[in-house]
């Protein structure tokens, strides 16, 4: 059945694309289009291709389109793996590109190493993609830990010392969890409460009550937007007031809906720059691109993927007019200094972690991050 539905998801993604016949660099991306991640994904998807459009404008890289084949995994792992294998085997494609999740990620190493082809810019902070450095992936957004230990040292500046942590049952939430411990290692403070919650079915009915009854003053949720919007709710009706945090991974638009009136004030990592200031140079070009466009402007999401598709075109130019996957690899190796925008990156066969900004925000009364 799963093999089933990801040919089916393919299909339809690869029907709804209508690849032109120009188009020579074949870039593939599987991610969950559908599913509770399904917001997060269009936005990064929508900041990627803001960039490859304009590029394409151009002329493209060495007179050459970039097609993003894009296809739908539903967040599940398996359907992640599948998907790529058709990407990898049957479309050729140079190279995988923004894909969502950790334990989906995790899910393509294997093909990675057989089949040589490089794994840019995966959505996700994981630290277990940076250490040890896998040969085909090449990082581009901060970790996961980082952002977690930053959350809890920030919340112990501002005299928040009961601070319970409620982690997603997966690869994600494991290694995101490390951080936060390293966060209370760091301030001398233990969690008032560590539990976990199913990825596919989360259910916060006993855990909601149990984070009240601690006394909680913040609670920091690692999982994805569907599942903190669902515990948020899960803690009001619970009576807790708990300040709400989490991770970038739900530093999208998408997250703010999903929230809804429970979204006020809720405090999310960010690693980009703030995506309505034109003092950065990375989020000015985003915006003038977008402007251009009639949009009224790039989520935190976008940028994610604005940058990334920054770092997949220099690769690309890099590379040559013939580019292959081994001379894509080299390329990225080769990348030193590069800067996106006001933000520098550098590779090495050593080094793959890209960039390593973090930074918090705070989702407003007019339902808009602010910083």
């Amino acid at each position: 059945m799963k093999q089933y539905l990801g040919a089916l998801a393919l299909a339809a993604t690869m029907m709804s694309i209508g690849a032109p016949a120009a188009a020579q660099l074949l870039i593939g991306q599987t991610a969950g289009f559908t599913g509770p991640v399904a917001a997060g994904v269009k936005e990064n998807t929508d900041g990627a291709k803001l960039y490859i459009d304009s590029i394409n404008a151009q002329g493209g890289v060495h007179g050459q389109q970039i097609q993003l084949v894009s296809t739908d995994d539903q967040f599940d792992p398996a359907l992640s793996a599948e998907n790529a294998k058709t990407l990898i085997v049957e479309k050729r494609v140079l190279a995988m590109f923004l894909g969502r999740g950790t334990p989906h990620a995790q899910a393509l190493l294997p093909l990675l190493t057989e089949h040589r082809v490089p794994m840019i810019a995966p959505s996700t902070g994981a630290m277990a993609l940076h250490k040890p450095v896998h040969p085909y992936v090449f990082n581009v957004r901060a970790t996961y830990q980082r952002e977690a230990e930053r959350m809890i040292r920030h919340l112990s500046l501002v005299s928040v010392d009961r601070i319970a942590v409620l982690q997603v049952d997966d690869s994600f939430g494991a290694d995101a969890v490390q951080g936060a411990v390293a966060g209370f290692e760091a301030i001398g403070k233990n969690p008032a409460m560590l539990a976990k919650f199913d990825r596919s079915q989360p259910d916060f009915s006993q855990l909601a009550p149990q984070v009240a009854k601690s006394g909680a003053q913040a609670v920091l949720f690692i999982g994805s937007a569907g599942a903190v919007a669902e515990g948020t709710m899960a803690l009001r009706k619970a009576g807790s007031m708990a300040q709400v945090v989490t991770l970038s991974n739900n530093a999208s638009s998408g997250f703010i809906r999903a929230m809804g009136d429970y979204g006020r004030g809720t405090i999310v990592s960010q690693v980009f720059p703030y995506e309505r200031s034109i003092a950065s140079p990375l989020v000015k070009e985003a915006l003038e691109l977008a402007r251009a466009r009639k949009l009224d402007g790039v989520s935190p999401a976008m940028m994610e993927g604005f940058a990334a598709a920054k770092v997949l075109v220099e690769g690309l130019r890099r590379a040559g007019p013939n580019p292959t996957r081994e001379r894509l690899v080299a390329a990225l190796n080769g990348i030193n200094h590069y800067d996106v925008g006001g933000m520098d990156i550098s590779y090495s066969t050593t080094d793959h972690t890209g960039l390593d900004f973090a930074d918090l925000s705070i989702i407003g009364p007019d339902g808009k991050f602010r910083r």
